[in-house]
């Protein structure tokens, strides 16, 4: 398979799944052993902990049955003796009080560390889940399956979490069942007989229906992400204008009202059948499990066994009931479990295909050469259009290059492919003379700076909004300041009541909502932030007047001299102080020059620059 989705490649090999097989839920129980080799790293003492309290609270209910047994004889004992001794008879309900103290800490205790170790290990899953889908690939987010599979790897953070009771509850009844067990055998084998005929339609139908709820829950999660995407634009203050504005409010909740009513009756079908064919099958288990009461109490009326003994059988036929259809149904929901586990541990194998080669160069520094396109091109996933085709520049080192070209020219595209967040899907790109593939990844990035024109606003304070173009810096209050200075970005902050310290945005407490032009000379400043060989800016100040852009640029090029950058802005005003302006109609080179031989060209560039000098007249 071609690794890369724009050369015809499936991304992420991602499918939706069939309705799965019983064998395929026993498959499922495969991820158990590397379920638990995480919990093991998230807290091995907590996990010992958790094992060991366990396997002593299994064997008190068969002692605190037994104790009772001895009790119940030891009444009637004594009821039928002329000098009754009680002292026996004290020692024994001593005994069942201390069990059910003990049960009674030790069900405490497990329930305490399993929480803790619950909370440790979401904490662990949430962490590994951010920095694996920091490692992929760009073009790997511009795919809806990649989405559906991410989505239903989050949900696995938390809802996971009560596999790991599940599955030690499971052990531990299973030791209490293997106790109890035995002395229903040493009594009379026809008992497990009569259990297992208890418990076995109950269980077959638990895990066909939650096969049946699987299959539910995942076919539908495109549309539970849709859902969770309208729940959220509904009632966001990023949203809030356009939704009042626009009166979205009943589009929204009538959309949100079709798509989840669609949902509750999918799965309101499914509940009514699960219930009804669950009444019927529990009632054969009451059938069994009263044969089996009706022939203990025989034996008891005939003598054959004490009225101790019958209360120990009757208690432990009752208990193992409870307990083998917990185990059935528990079992049926730890294999549900590990279906939805399988989404998590597919997500994490999901593996980048842009990644540094196993014998990588380091980045050159100074570069020296400068950067070659060679007949470059590059198409999405899923699109038979090419954004580019046979692009072609050598940019060279200092070089001021802007990028001109309408909207779906290709001028994004091209700076991700110069900063590697693409491949390209032929053709390739040179770095001093190298393909850009064999220097190291992490390295060349690092010497990249790029503030694209959606920036990310983050909700965080000024000073930590800064230093995301260097975070490893974020201490460093001096080059922070420095950046905030070159960017202009000192004077926003300078009226912020916390300054550097105030939280931006509007989600948080005490948080401050910026403008548009404020919010991009924060963003600018990241730029500054970083100690770049090569800057790209790519549209991000379109918020800023033509007199203030002018400004940030004139002055962005005072401060990187030395340096190589990328300018891309539909004001030509602004891409005239560039060394060269690459012209892409397209996806393709219309035209490469500097401002004055493309207007001496008379062509695509010259009419547009005129047009839009007209503009300001």
């Amino acid at each position: 398979m071609n690794p890369n989705p724009a050369k015809g490649g499936k991304a992420n090999n991602i499918r939706p799944r069939p309705n799965l097989s019983f064998r395929e839920q026993i498959g499922a129980l495969q991820n158990l052993p590397r379920f638990f080799s995480l919990i093991w790293e998230t807290s091995q003492a907590l996990t010992l902990g958790i094992i060991s309290l366990r396997i002593i609270k299994s064997i008190i209910p068969l002692s605190q049955l037994y104790v009772g047994k001895l009790i119940i004889d030891e009444v009637i004992g004594l009821s039928e003796a002329k000098n009754p001794d009680f002292e026996t008879l004290w020692i024994w309900v001593g005994i069942e009080f201390g069990l059910v103290i003990l049960s009674e800490l030790l069900t405490r205790g497990t329930t305490l560390m399993d929480s803790l170790i619950g909370d440790l290990f979401a904490n662990k899953i949430s962490i590994k889940l951010i920095e694996h889908a920091a490692s992929l690939d760009l073009y790997q987010f511009e795919d809806a399956n990649f989405y559906d599979k991410l989505e239903r790897a989050r949900r696995q953070t938390t809802a996971r979490v009560v596999l790991i009771s599940q599955v030690l509850g499971q052990v531990q009844d299973m030791i209490t069942v293997a106790f109890l067990g035995v002395g229903l055998i040493i009594y009379n084998p026809w008992l497990i007989f009569l259990l297992f005929l208890a418990v076995i339609p109950a269980f077959v139908g638990e895990t066909y229906f939650n096969q049946e709820n699987y299959s539910l829950s995942r076919s539908w999660t495109p549309q539970r992400r849709e859902l969770d995407y309208i729940r959220y634009i509904g009632a966001s203050d990023e949203t809030a204008k356009e939704i009042k504005i626009f009166n979205l409010s009943d589009f929204l909740a009538n959309r949100f009202k079709e798509v989840s009513d669609k949902y509750y009756n999918a799965n309101k079908k499914l509940a009514i059948k699960r219930a009804s064919w669950g009444g019927f099958l529990s009632s054969i288990s009451s059938v069994a499990y009263y044969g089996a009461y009706i022939f203990i109490l025989i034996q008891a009326v005939e003598g054959i066994i004490s009225i101790g003994d019958l209360t120990f059988l009757a208690g432990s036929f009752n208990r193992m009931q409870s307990l083998l259809q917990g185990i059935m149904s528990r079992f049926s929901s730890i294999s549900q479990s590990a279906l939805y586990l399988q989404d998590l541990f597919e997500f994490f194998e999901i593996k980048p295909h842009i990644k540094s080669a196993a014998q990588n160069l380091p980045v050159p520094n100074p570069i020296q050469k400068g950067f070659v396109f060679e007949n470059v091109g590059y198409k999405y996933y899923n699109s038979e259009k090419w954004s580019l085709k046979n692009v072609s520049f050598h940019l060279k080192p200092g070089e001021k290059l802007a990028l001109v070209g309408e909207n779906g020219a290709g001028k994004t595209t091209l700076v991700k492919l110069l900063s590697r967040l693409y491949e390209p899907t032929e053709g390739r790109i040179l770095l001093d003379g190298k393909d850009l593939k064999s220097y190291n990844l992490s390295e060349l990035r690092q010497n990249i700076g790029v503030i694209f024109q959606d920036y990310v606003k983050f909700q965080m304070t000024a000073k930590e909004n800064i230093a995301v173009g260097q975070i490893d810096e974020r201490e460093d209050l001096g080059k922070i300041k420095e950046a905030a200075h070159k960017s202009l970005a000192s004077n926003v902050i300078g009226k912020l009541p916390e300054g550097l310290d105030q939280v931006l945005g509007k989600r948080f407490n005490n948080g401050t909502e910026l403008s548009g032009g404020e919010w991009q000379k924060i963003a600018l400043a990241r730029g500054y932030m970083r100690n770049a060989q090569i800057l790209i800016l790519d549209e991000p100040t379109s918020a800023l007047d033509a007199r203030a852009e002018n400004e940030v640029f004139i002055r962005f090029s005072e401060l990187i001299e030395g340096k190589s950058a990328v300018l891309i802005s539909h004001r030509f005003s602004t891409v005239r102080m560039a060394d060269r302006i690459l012209f892409l109609e397209n996806g393709q080179v219309k035209e490469l020059g500097s401002h004055e031989e493309l207007i001496a060209q008379n062509g695509k560039y010259a009419e547009l620059f005129h047009l839009q000098a007209q503009g300001y007249l």
